[in-house]
């Protein structure tokens, strides 16, 4: 730490797209990890009114230069060495990526017990892929690689390993694909495979040699920002020492309370700030 700062306490670095209106990037994530009682230093790769999703979206994702200066200063006020979580998500573009795995060897060398988590987030089954070729390169060649947790859907399964993945079979031989780098522990969100209960959907939980299947009840709604809110869930429970397993499962829950109620409300973008109940329930124990 620089002589001369204020001592601070991080436990999060979330490096995600940041929109004025509704909640996906850090405009899902920040909000559920600071209801848990955690202090996020909060990076935007972009500053857009919206998400894609509507019929216009104002804005523009930031300069590559911009995202690498705000990462420089969370560095010089000494955030790395007090974090012990690096999440990175949407980047808009392949000079953010490269930014990025920069900031994460520099900080890894600093603080050596510092977790990376990847949301590699480049598409989705319902929509393919809507990043840039070079970004899809940048994340399976330079970010992955980095990565101690991953959490991809599956559709970006098949993109990291070369082929979409609709067996548990294809996505086990998938997975064990992307774990070599690191040995990185993975968990599948929104899968929907052969043997998959038509009304449900899974999570699936791998880490070391061991897989874990995680049911959950499927709802017509398909709102934008879930994979964010759930990676966002999913951080916070391991920065309460939950286990990767129990993260997952108590991430999924929430996800699903709060798209429950989103729907009652009815609403089709999630409604976060209504149901901060929601975002942390049972978690009592301070975060180390």
């Amino acid at each position: 730490m620089n002589h001369g700062t204020t001592p601070m306490t991080t436990s999060i670095i979330s490096i995600q797209s940041q929109v004025v209106h509704g909640h996906v990037g850090n405009s899902a994530a920040v909000l559920p990890m600071q209801a848990h009682g955690l202090t996020v230093a909060a990076v935007p790769t972009t500053l857009l009114s919206n998400h894609p999703g509507f019929a216009t979206t104002r804005g523009r994702v930031l300069d590559a230069e911009l995202v690498g200066d705000l990462l420089r200063g969370v560095e010089e006020r000494g955030l790395i060495e007090s974090s012990r979580f690096i999440v990175s998500g949407y980047l808009g573009s392949r000079a953010n990526g490269d930014v990025v795995a920069a900031f994460v060897k520099r900080a890894r060398q600093l603080n050596p017990a510092i977790t990376y988590i990847c949301d590699p987030v480049m598409g989705d089954t319902h929509v393919g892929t809507f990043v840039a070729d070079q970004v899809v390169d940048c994340i399976c060649k330079e970010l992955v690689p980095l990565a101690d947790l991953l959490t991809p859907n599956q559709y970006e399964v098949g993109l990291i390993a070369g082929g979409p993945p609709s067996t548990w079979p294809e996505l086990e031989a998938a997975v064990h694909q992307i774990q070599t780098a690191r040995h990185a522990n993975v968990v599948v969100t929104s899968c929907r495979l052969a043997d998959t209960p038509h009304d449900s959907l899974e999570n699936l939980v791998f880490e070391g040699t061991t897989s874990t299947r995680l049911p959950s009840p499927r709802l017509e709604l398909a709102a934008a920002g879930t994979g964010d809110l759930y990676a966002g869930l999913l951080t916070a429970g391991l920065a309460h020492d939950l286990s990767l397993v129990d993260a997952a499962r108590r991430a999924a829950a929430i996800v699903l309370d709060v798209l429950k109620r989103t729907m009652a409300a009815g609403e089709r973008e999630m409604q976060l700030a209504g149901v901060i109940d929601a975002l942390s329930p049972g978690c009592k124990q301070p975060p180390r």
